[in-house]
């Protein structure tokens, strides 16, 4: 989207694993990204917890498929996720979307009041992240993968479907 709020980032994001790194503590830490179209992946390659480097070099990734699959892959986690302090920063995994509407105020007619709506969030079992795992999620079944309102009702859909608006009707 085109709005920038610091309460987005806590409530929309894609995250291997959130926490306070400092990819600048070591030369050879690197945050890489590669796009060949069919995959995006951002790798985090040997970074530190700020002021907890001595625990160890982290090294994971997440690959977004354009076919809506996602992939989190640790290869190096030096301590149980368990153990990293929350205090100076959020300590997450997983996936979280929201909106946000900004409402014109009641009390104030030209000014906007900011409402962050959080509709969808996974979140992984951190004790459960460890070396050389992977996590992988998989899209589940929209209207939006069909062509029509026809071959969307004579699917079978996990979910119920609520309003056709070619069909303009409940379904």
């Amino acid at each position: 989207g085109d709005v920038i709020h610091r309460m987005l980032t806590a409530t929309q994001y894609v995250a291997p694993l959130m926490a306070n790194f400092n990819p600048s503590f070591s030369r050879n830490s690197t945050v890489r990204y590669l796009d060949n179209g069919t995959v995006f992946v951002v790798q985090w390659d040997k970074v530190y917890l700020q002021g907890k480097e001595d625990m160890g070099s982290f090294t994971f990734q997440a690959a977004l498929h354009s076919t809506g699959r996602i992939v989190f892959g640790y290869k190096e986690i030096p301590v149980p996720v368990l153990r990293i302090s929350a205090t100076q920063h959020p300590v997450k995994a997983g996936l979280s979307d929201a909106f946000m509407i900004l409402n014109p105020s009641p009390d104030v007619p030209e000014s906007r009041r900011r409402t962050i709506y959080e509709y969808h969030r996974v979140e992984l079992d951190t004790s459960r992240i460890t070396s050389m795992s992977a996590v992988e999620f998989t899209p589940l079944p929209t209207c939006l993968q069909h062509q029509s309102c026809e071959s969307c009702v004579a699917s079978e859909l996990t979910f119920n479907c609520s309003w056709c608006h070619v069909l303009q009707r409940y379904l």
